[in-house]
This record gives structure tokens, C-alpha cells and sequence, in this order.
């Protein structure tokens, strides 16, 4: 079957939910039997966004092979359970700093390079690259919104694109938004109009309208719709804001008939909807039958984005205790210890630099002596291996050489292979690396497995040949998880304790609401049974 490809462009306003909005289309057509694979392109310079604050980005998704990302391709992995690779992400960056290396190379011929052709030449090449993965449909999602400056090669590109494959093997769909203005009382759907016309004026005519909404859209504005967008009524798709779980915006799309109409458009069957599967994770998303709440000490606690897949990773815990988890978000730097009281467990999560850190510490050691659920990742791991050495072994210095060079006792240290790198962007150890678990251990239990695979992204870390590992094992912190050559410590546990597990990698990268990562089901689990005596 040859490739088709989808394409998800904005308008009116940023922040709508395209990535939401694909993802949820990926997951319907794929439970109607399809592959897909999910690609996601930025209008913004940066080669990609691991130099980003999460101020500025919210948090940097990785990938198995190493790609720092959008975190819309946690909403790709987490709604239609494809794995995102390198080719699932290009910033203009990245498409112009591949046309200006071949101009230099002299791969041009000394033609004068442009925007038309060469760098919408290679924004086709990359959404190529994404067809050539084992899938059936290619959903390609453009960041920005229609009128930006910055997106116009992209959607020029994507124009086209569709010229070249031909309108059978593409589909385009539009996100916008229709307002509501209370002190009017009525809907208004001018904004989407010229939205729509901004891409006809590019020779964009968008085969599908979805319309995010605050309430119901009158018939007869759906009608205007498709009327002045140019849209048949049919592909005039209502998206109503859905309060209860992000989780069940798939089903109201199926019921809007969203993949039915993107079918029938790119010719192909419509098979049956399988997904009985989904539709029991909404219900114990939206009812569940318990409660406990965790506390997620962290730096950038006002930006939720910052750790999205935290989030995600405790909700999706939540769904397999059937369990509503309520999130405490704290900021590590203002900690106050009676913050802490009411929560049944406790999460430290990566991050970078030194402010905050103090906090984490006090977090990890309230949750230590007072035998609370404790989950550290990366930084909040390091956090755990100083906050024992200093509290336990009594090396009231000791610390990570990221924050004092000068420390007698650095039990966490920049790894061997970033001593000599001084460049930012890509060069963390990133991506999936091999980890072999201690029989017997907590972490071997919860995984039911004695090697594991995890997503990284750091410099630092608690090197396993190192002078303070003895010692530190000795007294209780147990290090229970290794690279498999034995240099690295990836896992480390606090014996004589309900649940006490800190891990190098990010866990949260891979867990999805069928099936929620171990250590966060874990560590869900332990505050339940705590909460119950």
C-alpha cells in the first residue's frame, strides 16, 4: 500500500492541543488496524529543544535512540503507543542547519540557495523520512499557527508535498477555535474563517475543519463553517473541551467521526474499531474508586509542562490501582516540611543546577526517616546518594561536583565521557542504555525482569568504581541496579523501607496509560497500602 500522510496544521490561537488532537487520531486509526507513525515540526531556530528552560518549553522528551524532542511526542508514544525516533522531530533549525552544511560542502554547485526551493526541499526530505518506517500513515503535525512568519516554509512545503503525492495519499486537517464571547452570548466562528483563509492564501485548502470549543456549536454554525472555509458539513468536526480526563478526548473524536472522515479521504477502508481496552482506562481515569495523594518536589513546579510526564507516569499508576492521584506540586526551594505531612508518598524528579537542591534533599530525608514512599529520577537519585551520605554516613559535605568542585566526599561526579565535552546541545548521554538488576531487589520485583532498558539525559552520576560505594552500600543504600559493564549505577534502594527506590534514568519516558511504568505503579501502590494501615 503506498504511504499516506496526514497533516494537522493551527490557527486563531497557539496552545489549542494539536498534539492532543494527533495523538488522538493516531490511536483511532491504529485501532482500526492501521500503522502509524507520528512526526512532529517546530517553526523555532534551535536545533532542537535540550538547550530550552522548561520556562520557555516545558520539558524535553527523549527518545530510544537519543533525540531530544517536543514533549507532543510523549502524547504520540503515550495515546497511539508508537516509538518516536530521531525522524519524529525537525525544528527549522535543524532543516537549515542541514542546507547550510551542504551549501558550505559545496553541494549546491554555487546556485544561490533560498528558502523555495532548497529549504522546503528539505522539510519534504524529512517528511519522507518518516515514511520510510514500517506504517500505513504518516500524521504529521505543524507547529505554530497559520499566519506565523516563521511556519510558512513548512506549510509551503507541505503545499507541496500534497502537489507531488497527490490529494488521494494526503489529508489535511485544520485545529482552530471557535470563542465564545459572554457578553455577546454567542459563539463566533469569523476567527476560524481567517484562519482557513491565511492557508488558501498559500494554496492550503484544508480537507477537514476540527473546532475546539467551550460548549456545543449550533448546527448553523457548523454550517457557516463549512460553507465559508470551504469544508464539506460532514468534515466539520466538533472538539468540546473535555474536563474530566485528557484521556477521553479520543472517544469524543470518535464520536465526531474524526478517523472516519480522514479515511475516507485518503481512500481506505474503514475497518472496525477496536479499542475496548481504552475506553476501561477512561472510566477508571474519570471514576476511580480510591485516592492518595503525592507530593513532586521539584524546580519548576508553576510550569506544569516542566514535568509532563511526571504527571502522566502518577495518572497512569493511578488508572492501574484505580486510584485518583492527586499531584502536590512544590517548590523544592521554598520547602517547608509540614508540606509534606499530609502526602502519602514522595517524588524527587531530574532537573539541573543547583537551586532547589537543599529542598530536595530535606524532601528525600523526611521521606527516609518517616518510612514515606519515596521515588527519586536522575538529579532527585544524585539528590538521594548525598542526602544519605550526609545524613547517615555523617559526610556533612559531601555532594556532586556540578554544584562544589571542592567537595571531600563527590559521590556524584561528571561521568568519564564528559570530561572533555564543552558544546550543550546533544551531547548528555541521552537515550536508551541496558541495565542489569540485582536478584532479589525491589527493582528486579517491580520490572519482573533482571535487565531493563531506560531512557537517559544527564552528565552526572554515582560512578559504581568509585571510592564511596563500600560504605554507602554498608549502611543501607543499596545499589541495585548497574550498567551491564558494571561502571555505572543506575538504581540505588533503602532497605527496611516500605518503599524507598531512586533511579539515574527517567522512568516517566515510557510509561503509557495500558501500561503504566513499574516504578510508578510501585510507588502508587506503597501509598495505598500505607494510607490503608
Amino acid at each position: 500500500m503506498k504511504k499516506k500522510y496526514v497533516f494537522i496544521t493551527g490557527g486563531v490561537v497557539s496552545s489549542l492541543g494539536k498534539g492532543i488532537t494527533s495523538a488522538s487520531l493516531a490511536l483511532l486509526l491504529k485501532s482500526r488496524g492501521y500503522r502509524v507513525f507520528m512526526q512532529k515540526l517546530d517553526p523555532y531556530l534551535n536545533i532542537d529543544p535540550g538547550t530550552m528552560s522548561p520556562f520557555q518549553h516545558g520539558e524535553v522528551f527523549v527518545t530510544d535512540d537519543g533525540a531530544e524532542t517536543d514533549l507532543d511526542l510523549g502524547h504520540y508514544e503515550r495515546f497511539a503507543g508508537v516509538t518516536c525516533t530521531k525522524a519524529s522531530n525537525f525544528t527549522s533549525g535543524r532543516i537549515y542547519s542541514a542546507v547550510l552544511a551542504r551549501e558550505r560542502a559545496g553541494g549546491y554547485l554555487g546556485r544561490t540557495v533560498q528558502v523555495v526551493p532548497h529549504i522546503t526541499d528539505e522539510i519534504k526530505n524529512a517528511i519522507r523520512s518518516a515514511g520510510e518506517h514500517d506504517c500505513d500513515i504518516v500524521l504529521c503535525e505543524i507547529g505554530g499557527v497559520s499566519g506565523d512568519i516563521e511556519s510558512l516554509p513548512f506549510l509551503e512545503a507541505a503545499r507541496q508535498f500534497r502537489f507531488e503525492a497527490g490529494s488521494e495519499n494526503t489529508c489535511f486537517v485544520h485545529l482552530t477555535l471557535v470563542p465564545y464571547l459572554k457578553a455577546a452570548g454567542e459563539l463566533k466562528t469569523k476567527p476560524s474563517q481567517h484562519s482557513v483563509g491565511q492557508l488558501r492564501n498559500i494554496g492550503i485548502i484544508p480537507d477537514i475543519l476540527v473546532c475546539r470549543t467551550e460548549m456545543d456549536i449550533p448546527e448553523e454554525h457548523l454550517e457557516k463553517l463549512a460553507l465559508f472555509c470551504n469544508v464539506k458539513r460532514e468534515c466539520v468536526i466538533e472538539e468540546k473541551d473535555v474536563t474530566e480526563s485528557v484521556y477521553a478526548v479520543p472517544r469524543e473524536l470518535r464520536k465526531q467521526g474524526l478517523d472516519e472522515q480522514v479515511l475516507k479521504q485518503l481512500h481506505l477502508d474503514i475497518w472496525p474499531i477496536k479499542h475496548t481496552v481504552w475506553d476501561t482506562l477512561v472510566r477508571k481515569a474519570t471514576r476511580p474508586k480510591r485516592h492518595c495523594k503525592v507530593a513532586l518536589v521539584g524546580k519548576y513546579m508553576a510550569i506544569r509542562d516542566a514535568y509532563k510526564s511526571i504527571y502522566e507516569a502518577l495518572q497512569h499508576a493511578g488508572m492501574a490501582h484505580d486510584c485518583k492521584v492527586e499531584v502536590s506540586p512544590i517548590e523544592a526551594e521554598d520547602l517547608k516540611i509540614a508540606n509534606l505531612r499530609e502526602a502519602d508518598a514522595i517524588l524527587v524528579p531530574g532537573g539541573f543546577g543547583s537551586r532547589g537542591v537543599e529542598g530536595k534533599i530535606a524532601a528525600i530525608r523526611y521521606a527516609r526517616e518517616k518510612k514515606i514512599p519515596f521515588l527519586g529520577i536522575c538529579l532527585g537519585m544524585q539528590c538521594t546518594v548525598i542526602e544519605f551520605a550526609r545524613d547517615v554516613l555523617g559526610w556533612k559535605d559531601a555532594n556532586s561536583t556540578e554544584f562544589d568542585q571542592g567537595t571531600a566526599h563527590p559521590v556524584i561526579d561528571l561521568m568519564d565521557e564528559q570530561k572533555g565535552v564543552s558544546a550543550k546541545g546533544g551531547t548528555m548521554r541521552l537515550g536508551s542504555y541496558p541495565c542489569s538488576l540485582k536478584k532479589g531487589s525491589l527493582a528486579s520485583k517491580l520490572y519482573r525482569s533482571a535487565s531493563i532498558a531506560e531512557r537517559h539525559r544527564h552528565r552526572y552520576e554515582f560512578a559504581a568504581g568509585g571510592p564511596f560505594r563500600d560504605a554507602l552500600e554498608k549502611a543501607g543504600l543499596e545499589v541495585t541496579g548497574l550498567s551491564p559493564d558494571g561502571k555505572l549505577v543506575e538504581v540505588v534502594e533503602l532497605k527496611n523501607h516500605p518503599y524507598f527506590i531512586a533511579a539515574q534514568f527517567h522512568p516517566e519516558f515510557k510509561s503509557r496509560p495500558t501500561a503504566p511504568h513499574p516504578l510508578f505503579a510501585g510507588l502508587v501502590g506503597a501509598a495505598l497500602k500505607g494510607k490503608t494501615k
